[in-house]
């Protein structure tokens, strides 16, 4: 029996509600049936997220799929019932995301190269356990380095369906981005903005999470740039933060 256009849109309607993770187009299609082709389901996922235009929760698509989410105004409100605080991330893990977010696939030496210092195992694992990045493969080089990427988990917690979603360097820097921050990104490395160095004691303090105290540090507004996800796109708990309280031994 072929399935109404109200219907369907209903039980999608459903489905996203209740869904744990973000919902692909092919699930959508299985759930409606073999009549519905992909081109109805988009059309009746517009639908959706026109009835919700003017609600508390908005429908969005993100890399792994379709989701309702909280609209980011009323974030703040909803925090007041469930305060929680976000996992902080030293500078050195935030640089190195940075570095494999826009320059994917590298390796440990490519990163290395790029922030001038070593990068700790710690901090790769930190970023592997956090679901960010993942080896994808082996370069055929020397030792046969492991090639870092970020994943689809990455995207989904910065709101974004895409790498080509991710800000581009003219957008940071217009939000406040210092040179030392847009050293890191391609375009500027062409242009050979210099990168300010740290210490080898600071280096050493940082790479171990010890990162500096924005109170007391004007060094602390060094932050790599992790960017920040569209305002359509919201999650609760997608944004690392540099640890305020942390300070240099």
């Amino acid at each position: 029996m072929e399935i109404q256009a109200a219907e369907a849109k209903s039980i999608l309607e459903a489905a996203l509600l209740c869904a744990l993770q973000p919902m692909p187009l092919k699930d959508m299609q299985v759930l409606l049936g073999d009549g519905v082709d992909a081109d109805a389901v988009r059309a009746l996922l517009v639908e959706l997220q026109g009835d919700w235009s003017h609600r508390g929760l908005e429908l969005v698509q993100l890399a792994g799929g379709w989701r309702f989410q909280t609209r980011l105004q009323l974030r703040s409100h909803l925090e007041r019932l469930h305060p929680e605080k976000p996992q902080r991330y030293s500078r050195a893990a935030m640089e190195t995301l940075a570095v494999i977010a826009y320059r994917q696939p590298v390796t440990r030496g490519d990163i290395e190269d790029i922030r001038g210092v070593v990068v700790s195992s710690q901090i790769v694992r930190q970023l592997e356990e956090r679901g960010w990045i993942e080896s994808i493969g082996h370069r055929e080089a020397p030792g046969r380095p492991a090639l870092y990427a970020t994943t689809r988990q990455f995207l989904e917690d910065l709101g974004l369906r895409s790498l080509s979603d991710l800000p581009t360097l003219d957008a940071m820097l217009a939000t406040g981005l210092t040179p030392e921050q847009a050293s890191l990104l391609p375009e500027t490395e062409a242009a050979g903005t210099p990168a300010d160095e740290m210490s080898p004691q600071a280096e050493a303090a940082d790479e171990m999470g010890e990162g500096p105290n924005p109170a007391t540090d004007a060094s602390a507004n060094v932050a790599a740039p992790v960017p920040e996800a569209p305002a359509a796109a919201e999650s609760p708990e997608w944004l690392p933060q540099e640890d305020p309280e942390a300070s240099a031994p």
